[in-house]
């Protein structure tokens, strides 16, 4: 999913958002390209990944972590469900005209700015899993018995 956000952000995203809605004309006619397609498999496959990653590894030190890249992203989908996919269809779908309009420039350079920091937050929950998931496999009932912290 980080490598489709990082990709995007390299190479399809400066193209649209340079001059709308004349730089939309990737998003428009017969031959539009169509990102929502891998967005909208992608994301629940990784919750259904997080939630087996999860559940084996319910009784571990790793929970915390995978609990709180889970709560994570959920947030970020919901960000994204509520402003990023409303805002994106908004500006991708105004009709075409060589003219740049200067509102829908600011409303693409926002858009832009904001996803860029939506992607840090990604690859800081990555961080955070990837943390988790090389943690020791000590069980959190075996620590919590010996009296040790578990984190």
């Amino acid at each position: 999913m980080i490598g489709g956000a990082v990709y995007e952000h390299l190479s399809i995203v400066p193209a649209w958002s340079a001059a709308p809605p004349a730089s939309l004309s990737m998003f428009q006619g017969a031959y539009a390209i169509k990102p929502e397609l891998f967005w909208m498999i992608i994301h629940p496959l990784n919750l259904l990944l997080f939630i087996i990653t999860l559940a084996c590894h319910w009784k571990s030190d790793r929970r915390r972590n995978i609990v709180a890249v889970i709560a994570g992203y959920g947030l970020v989908l919901l960000v994204t469900s509520l402003y990023f996919v409303p805002e994106l269809i908004g500006i991708t779908t105004t009709p075409f005209s060589r003219t740049p309009d200067p509102e829908l420039t600011r409303r693409a350079a926002r858009w832009e700015v904001l996803s860029l920091v939506r992607l840090a937050l990604l690859l800081l929950l990555a961080s955070l899993l990837m943390m988790g998931l090389s943690k020791g496999n000590r069980s959190a009932t075996v620590s919590a018995r010996h009296g040790l912290k578990t984190a």
